[in-house]
């Protein structure tokens, strides 16, 4: 980088042997993220940063004193007069818990079963398609992988109609099977194209030396690969957890059974038929966030990681 701390371009002449091309293109991508994080640290930056999250946060905070207000005080004043005229109660969670039919545990417990296969089966599918389409070369590998990657642009509402007929006349309704199938269905794609690129950006070298010991493509998957594909995984996992435990839409049209029921379609109904309720409703909106909350911050780490490393770092 020079004294000004403008980026030097690196001449890559033709001549240049592969190593040497590939060592200058490497050296270029370390000096534009030396600049991009000098530019992101910068104190600017900082307080911009600073801002765009305390403007993000208050209405999570709004929503956070609402829940613990009496519902006298939220009737007459917005939650911004909590602070000059306080009033503190846990009304509101008691309520919610106890005034769905049998409590919001049971709602619970059907979040769980349905987030865990859904999360599972769609990465377990990706992880096998990935690996196809990164290591084995068969015809119109490269189209087909550009249609499931195109895939990630149709609305999902377009496919719930079909879909559900097909459920019907499957004889699958009133079970979790057309929840995790669709949720399969419609992570699917993402799920692929993510770890694809992290799985291309693993060495061939790695995968050919494999080779020449005389690994198959099941050893290759399970034991060179898997170890670095980690972060990947997490990093969607997250992903698929949080939008399947915070969706409301495929769970409403696909388990539309009280006992099928997830917590976040409970919690739509705590507010009443009008509205009228919504105190019980910021009370449950945190309830049901206590879970995706414990599972973002203990893999937060992977997350990040699996966002922003290659293959070979993970």
């Amino acid at each position: 980088m020079s004294q000004s701390g403008q980026a030097i371009e690196l001449p890559i002449t033709t001549d240049s042997t592969p190593e040497e091309k590939y060592s200058a293109r490497q050296q270029k991508k370390a000096m534009r993220l030396q600049d991009a994080k000098t530019k992101l640290s910068s104190p600017w930056a900082s307080g911009l940063a600073i801002i765009i999250a305390i403007l993000w946060t208050i209405p999570t905070f709004g929503l956070l004193v609402t829940s613990f207000r009496p519902v006298s005080d939220i009737q007459n004043s917005g939650w911004w007069t909590f602070f000059a005229n306080p009033g503190f109660t846990i009304d509101n969670y008691s309520n919610a818990l106890s005034n769905s039919a049998g409590g919001l545990g049971n709602f619970f417990l059907n979040s769980f079963v349905i987030v865990l296969p859904a999360v599972v089966i769609p990465i377990t599918l990706a992880l096998l398609a990935a690996y196809a389409f990164a290591w084995i070369d068969f015809k119109g590998r490269d189209a087909i992988f550009v249609a499931i990657f195109a895939l990630q642009i149709v609305p999902l509402q377009v496919a719930l109609i079909p879909l559900q007929t097909l459920f019907v006349n499957a004889g699958l309704q009133n079970s979790f099977w057309p929840v995790w199938i669709a949720h399969t269905i419609f992570g699917m794609p993402l799920a692929i194209f993510l770890l694809h690129n992290f799985m291309k950006e693993v060495p061939r070298s790695i995968v050919e030396a494999a080779r020449v010991d005389g690994a198959g493509h099941v050893k290759i998957f399970f034991v060179v690969l898997m170890p670095l594909l980690i972060p990947a995984i997490a990093a969607f996992g997250i992903f698929q957890f949080l939008w399947v435990w915070n969706d409301l839409l495929v769970a409403t049209v696909f388990a539309p059974s009280p006992n099928l029921r997830p917590i976040t379609a409970a919690i739509a109904e705590l507010s009443g038929s009008k509205g009228s309720q919504w105190e019980l409703l910021s009370a449950g909106a945190f309830i049901s966030i206590i879970v995706p909350l414990a599972v973002f911050i203990g893999l937060q780490r992977y997350f990040v990681r699996g966002l922003l490393a290659g293959g070979v770092k993970g």
